[in-house]
Parts: structure tokens; C-alpha cells; sequence
């Protein structure tokens, strides 16, 4: 979304449903900037992450997957049963080497993606890298810096920046709506064990990668890097420091990766974020929350809302917007493209993402390399949300007030 200022915001809010019209760029929508030849993407890593990016790419225009590639068999021969036509490679080096790809998403384990992403950048192809970036600073770095150099669009998987709601939503915290930020909280609920079963044991240490602390950054880097992103652009700052806590509170398999953490992240001037996380609850799911002294925002990934305060100023667009009741707060929903949609009396019909977050990333990544723009998330941005996600995690661990140190990216 192009940036809006007090004034220019105030001045859209003026007329009836204006303000409603904050609406993302087109091409967040898909279709804004038509292929000039069909764009063939080869996706790396085809477990559960990656077999949505390709169902999410065969939902745009002009995208064709004609490659998978993973080092596990099984996962390779799933892949292709999803991929009609596709060919199937074992190794990257072999995929780049074929000839038949423009492109190439990566949902490759986080601690293997500096490997594959650095051979992939320096192939010359378009690489979407899902995040978190990488394993280790250095890693971070060393994708950042072959990612300057690179010919194609190379364009990092945090989805906030590209997500229709949270590019409305953003405008409202940009402006008096939300007025002066007070704190910031998040959390990831959900019930899952982490575990994928296999009766071999060298394939199942492979596949369950995220529970060994030697390749895992946790829950706060593998989880909390997405949504720590979403803080710094919003407010154009970075914590400096972290402070957490976590344990093993339900699943006494023996596992050493914590399965439940609280961390604090502060800023330089005082404002603090708040985020949790378990894999033994799922109540609240994923969301983040921004609280000022005028209104709070509560963004969760398809929905967005905004709750005013009662001595907050009106605006005179609040008698036109869709309303939700959560127990005593009433909710204005943002819903993308209002305008448009109450033109037509559809406005309670725009409520909700059409598509999963993936899917406006991936599209943002296609949109880009049509038009030779910038992707919506850059590497370097991904790989500072990163560093935060890996410090987090090193509070969470050793129990210490962690300095964050964003230098060299």
C-alpha cells in the first residue's frame, strides 16, 4: 500500500464510506500485471509447506509448476502426484541444471535454506524463500548479500506485507485511528505435536528437523519470525532487546524443543511486545494486536478488526462499516475494498481473505517478476525478523536477557 499520511488519510475519511477505501494495490488481488510467457517454477521441498505453495500457485494466471524437487523420495513422489505433468529431481543442482524453469519457490527445512537459496540466486532464476530466512545469522547475512546481486526477483515468505487485510489494516494504525501505540501482544495457538511418524529412524530424525534444538530456533524463531515481521512494518522499528521463558508442558515424549514459551521483546523507547505460543492449546489461534490510546487492532491473517475507544474522536465513516460483536467490545471489521463492495451492497460478502496469506505472497512474487518491481517483502527485511526470531529463541533457552543485534544486514 502506498504510504498515507495524517493529512491524506484524514482527507479520505471525510466523505460516508471513504475511509473504507484503503484499498491494497491491485495487484494483491492477482491479475495487475499480465505474464508476458507462462512463468515455469520448480518448488524445493514439497512436505506440508510446500505442497501448498503449489496448490496456491496453480490458482494464478500464467504460473505453471513443471518442476518438484525434494531429497525424499516418498515426498518427491507425493509432490508429483500433485503436479500434473511436472518432473521430478532429487537435487537442486540437478533441477537448475534441466533448463525448464524460470523460477523457484523454496520450503526447504530453515536450516538447509542458505545452501539452496544461495545456488538458486546465483543460477539467475526468480527464488521465493519461505521464512524464517535461515537458521543462523550468518546464514541471514550470506542470503542477503548473494540476494543484492541477484538478476531475478528474489523475494522472502513473510506473508503480512503482502496480506490485503493487513495492508488496510495498516493504514488505520498509520493514523489517528490507533493514535499513540501503547503495547503490542501475539500469540500462536495451536495443537499439534510437531511430530511426522516414519518406521525409519534416520528418515524420521530428517523429517522432524523443528525438534532437534541444533537446527530448530523453536517456536519463537520457526513461528514468531512471521509475526514479529508484521510489528517492525508496522511501527519502522526493531526490539533491541528479549527477555522469555519456556518448558515442555504437555508432550513428555522426550523431546528437549520447548513446546510451550512467553518472551517479551522491548524496544528503545519502552513500548513492549508480548508473544506466546504453545503446540498443547489451540484456543486463539494466531493473531496479533496492536493497542493505542484512540483504538486497538486485531489482525488475524484472513480477518482484520478495529475496536475504537469511547472517547475517541469520530471520524464519520463508523455508521457505514460492518460491525462484529466480540463479548463486550464491538469490532469494526477492515475489510479490503469496501468501497467497491458497498457500491454493489456486498459489503458484509468482503469479510475475510478469499485466500490463505501464502497465496498473496506467492502472487505478490508472480506480480513482481512481471512488472520488474520489488517484491513486497525484501530479503534483508526477512532476514532481520529472522535475527529476532533466533534471539528470542536464545532468551527463551538459556533463561537471559538477550541483546539483539541486527548489524551487518
Amino acid at each position: 500500500m502506498t504510504e498515507i499520511d495524517r493529512r491524506m488519510f484524514l482527507t479520505r475519511t471525510t466523505g460516508g464510506l471513504a475511509a473504507m477505501a484503503l484499498v491494497p494495490e491491485l495487484k494483491a488481488f492477482g491479475g495487475a500485471h499480465l505474464l508476458d510467457q507462462t512463468l515455469r517454477v520448480g518448488v524445493v521441498g514439497v512436505g506440508r509447506q510446500g505442497r501448498e505453495i503449489m496448490g496456491e500457485l496453480g490458482k494464478i494466471a500464467g504460473v505453471s509448476v513443471v518442476a518438484v524437487c525434494d531429497v525424499d523420495e516418498r515426498r518427491l513422489n507425493s509432490g508429483l502426484r500433485r503436479a500434473s505433468g511436472a518432473k521430478g529431481h532429487s537435487s537442486v543442482t540437478e533441477l537448475l541444471a534441466s533448463g525448464t524453469i524460470d523460477a523457484v519457490a523454496v520450503a526447504t527445512p530453515t536450516h538447509t535454506h542458505r545452501e539452496v537459496a544461495v545456488e538458486c540466486i546465483k543460477a539467475g532464476v526468480h527464488v521465493y524463500l519461505e521464512c524464517p530466512l535461515a537458521h543462523t545469522k550468518d546464514d541471514c547475512i550470506a542470503i542477503s548479500e548473494a540476494a543484492r546481486s541477484a538478476p531475478g526477483v528474489i523475494a522472502a515468505g513473510l506473508q503480512g506485507r503482502s496480506n490485503p487485510v493487513y495492508q488496510l489494516a495498516r493504514g488505520f494504525f498509520r493514523s489517528d485511528s490507533v493514535r499513540k501505540l501503547i503495547s503490542m501482544r501475539a500469540q500462536n495457538n495451536r495443537k499439534t505435536t510437531w511430530i511426522t511418524p516414519s518406521n525409519d529412524p534416520v528418515r524420521k530424525a530428517a523429517l522432524n528437523w523443528k525438534l532437534d534444538p541444533l537446527r530448530s530456533n523453536g517456536l519463537a524463531g520457526e513461528w514468531g519470525t512471521q509475526q514479529f515481521d508484521v510489528f517492525h512494518w508496522y511501527t519502522g522499528k526493531y526490539p533491541t532487546r528479549v527477555v522469555g521463558n519456556g518448558g515442555v508442558r504437555f508432550y513428555e515424549d522426550g523431546r528437549t524443543v520447548h513446546d510451550t514459551i512467553a518472551c517479551s521483546l522491548m524496544f528503545e523507547n519502552g513500548e513492549t511486545l508480548g508473544y506466546d505460543a504453545t503446540l498443547a492449546n489451540s484456543y486463539g489461534g494466531k493473531h496479533e494486536k496492536f493497542f493505542g490510546s484512540n483504538a486497538a487492532i486485531k489482525l488475524g491473517w484472513s480477518h482484520g478488526w478495529l475496536f475504537k475507544e469511547a472517547d475517541a474522536p469520530t471520524q464519520g465513516w463508523e455508521v457505514y462499516a460492518n460491525r462484529q460483536q466480540f463479548h463486550n467490545d464491538e469490532g469494526i471489521t477492515l475489510i479490503a475494498g469496501a468501497t467497491k463492495l458497498a457500491e454493489q451492497g456486498k459489503l458484509k460478502e468482503g469479510v475475510g481473505l478469499p485466500n490463505p496469506s501464502v497465496y498473496y505472497a506467492l502472487e505478490d512474487w508472480v506480480a513482481s517478476i512481471a512488472s520488474g518491481g520489488s517484491p513486497a517483502c525484501s530479503i534483508d527485511e526477512a532476514a532481520r525478523a529472522t535475527v529476532v526470531g533466533i534471539s528470542a529463541n536464545d532468551a527463551i533457552v538459556t533463561g537471559k536477557t538477550v541483546d539483539i543485534d541486527l548489524g551487518g544486514i
